[in-house]
């Protein structure tokens, strides 16, 4: 780490940035360039289940089931978990091998180009500086469950205020913070999945048939996350005036046929399906603040994917087998709509809790993760230096500050231009996590490439994609496929007229700026 300090005059002292990547000689809990390893595995998993769990699951499920059936819902989620699986495991042979804090770019300035990595970190800032937009409003929107006569600014405002002081503190209290945040969710899922199973079996009597959704829809954001009516409304659901409902079992999958809809919505609900599960790649933007990253990172890895396999998919399970598929929707949380027919007191109220911290985690993720691109993109000299400086704990505090004001501008953008700016940034950013990990993969390959030249083996790696190629090259076809149907669904063909420009405007910045830098 760098001895030289400057003393700004009302923050802690700051570390100014050196051009070199990992410093093998740094001391176990220094990262290069100011952060600090302070993070341990248990911390990094939570991060990547707390970036993935949550509005998609809590509130639009419900809306997936809707369109796709109980079967064709299950489906989807299990092609978009092969997807995340084989993108992870390419990420963490990547991550173990280059620990490096903002690892996206860096993989891609490494193997493809400096072009390309500027690209993918603009593209992914963008990508969760507008979710932080979405997530402070959805907060804000949350707190009137409880507070209707409040005005939806001022919680927001304190929401902003509460994440921002954790990203500014340390590492280790952001990693703190997404822990408990993270658990509460699961905790959530975990109950779900059993007392609905055992409804679904008999076990727990259904005090009350589920007869429909009722409530107007919350206001939805970039991120899909759902406001406190939609969220938490309560479900329109009908008392048992006799003995309980017999055990439902799974007569629900099948009573209007295994493909209701038929099969096509099921591809294009794979488009949401694989966006529900954007966040599970922060395990490579936190490998350069984790200690013993070569243990740690396998780790989370493994334990991330295959907790949201189970809490996806289990609970997708649940909600087809308790709730009548056209029954599903938006308009109540299919949490909310089981605990209320099981007879739970308060359900609209745990579940307008569990959604607030489910979006107060998205929100603490997201600014992290952005932050820790415009450190990377400083560090790198794509951007001002001075953005890389990092205080006497290891933060990048100036990087945080200028993504803060980002998510904010977005956050303007949406209340006065709502048509026209804001609109062309959710398009974008909504292609940016598949731009990413069509990155990660390819950098994966090309790794693999660079060890043969070099006439190293793959088997000295401390962790290494499995069944390679087939691993990478599966990523790569599913990722094709994805993009194919947004070219076939109206709804999102859209977002390619509006991310092929602005990736052009990245490249073309990011050369200009390199030619005006060699001219002087």
């Amino acid at each position: 780490m760098n001895d030289e300090r400057s003393t700004m005059a009302d923050t802690a002292t700051e570390t100014e940035p050196t051009p070199e990547t990992a410093d093998e000689a740094a001391p176990p809990e220094a990262a290069p360039d100011g952060l600090k390893r302070r993070m341990s595995s248990r911390h990094l998993t939570m991060i990547s289940l707390g970036g993935v769990i949550g509005t998609g699951l809590f509130v639009s499920s419900g809306e997936t089931i809707h369109a796709a059936g109980p079967l064709g819902a299950i489906l989807a989620y299990a092609a978009g978990s092969l997807l995340v699986y084989c993108v992870m495991i390419c990420l963490g042979e990547l991550s173990v091998a280059m620990p490096y804090a903002g690892s996206f770019h860096l993989y891609a300035k490494k193997f493809i180009g400096p072009g390309t990595a500027f690209a993918v970190a603009i593209l992914y800032w963008l990508n969760w500086a507008v979710a932080l937009a979405s997530e402070f409003t959805a907060a804000g929107m949350l707190m009137k469950f409880w507070f209707p006569d409040s005005p939806e600014w001022v919680w927001s405002a304190l929401f902003m205020a509460a994440v921002l002081a954790l990203n500014l503190l340390s590492v280790r209290m952001y990693g703190e913070a997404e822990f408990w945040f993270s658990s509460i969710k699961v905790v959530a899922i975990v109950a779900f999945i059993l007392i609905g199973a055992a409804a679904i079996v008999g076990f727990v009597p259904m005090s009350a048939q589920i007869t429909g959704a009722a409530g107007a829809a919350g206001a939805t954001g970039a991120t899909g996350a759902t406001g406190a009516t939609g969220a938490t409304g309560a479900a329109q659901i009908t008392q048992n005036t006799g003995a309980p409902d017999s055990a439902p079992w799974f007569s629900n999958f099948y009573s209007g046929g295994w493909f209701p809809v038929g099969i096509l919505p099921v591809f294009s609900t794979l488009l949401t399906v694989i966006f529900a599960f954007s966040g599970t790649e922060v395990v490579g933007v936190a490998a350069g603040e984790t200690k013993d990253p070569q243990k740690a990172i396998p780790k989370a890895v493994h334990t991330t994917v295959f907790r949201l396999v189970i809490f996806f998919i289990g609970s997708i399970g649940v909600m087809a087998a308790l709730i009548p598929w056209h029954r599903s929707g938006v308009s109540t949380s299919p949490f909310v709509m089981v605990f209320q027919a099981i007879g739970l007191p308060y359900a609209a109220d745990i579940m307008n809790f569990v959604v607030l911290t489910a979006v107060l985690s998205a929100a603490n993720s997201g600014l992290y993760v952005c932050a820790r691109m415009v450190w990377s993109l400083g560090r790198e000299d794509m951007i001002s230096p001075a953005l890389a400086r990092t205080n006497a704990h290891g933060v990048p505090v100036r990087a945080v500050l200028v993504s803060m004001v980002g998510s904010m501008l977005c956050l303007l953008t949406s209340v006065f231009a709502a048509d026209t700016v804001y609109l062309a940034l959710v398009a974008v950013s909504g292609l940016a996590t598949l731009v990413v990990w069509a990155a990660i993969v390819v950098c994966q390959m090309l790794f693999r490439r660079s060890l043969e030249r070099e006439g190293t083996s793959a088997d000295d790696l401390g962790y290494r994609v499995p069944l390679y190629p087939l691993i990478p090259v599966l990523a790569l076809v599913l990722t094709a496929a994805v993009l194919v149907l947004i070219l076939f669904d109206a709804a999102q063909r859209d977002t390619l007229l509006y991310m092929i420009p602005f990736t052009a405007l990245c490249y073309a910045f990011y050369y200009v700026r390199a030619w005006w830098k060699a001219r002087r």
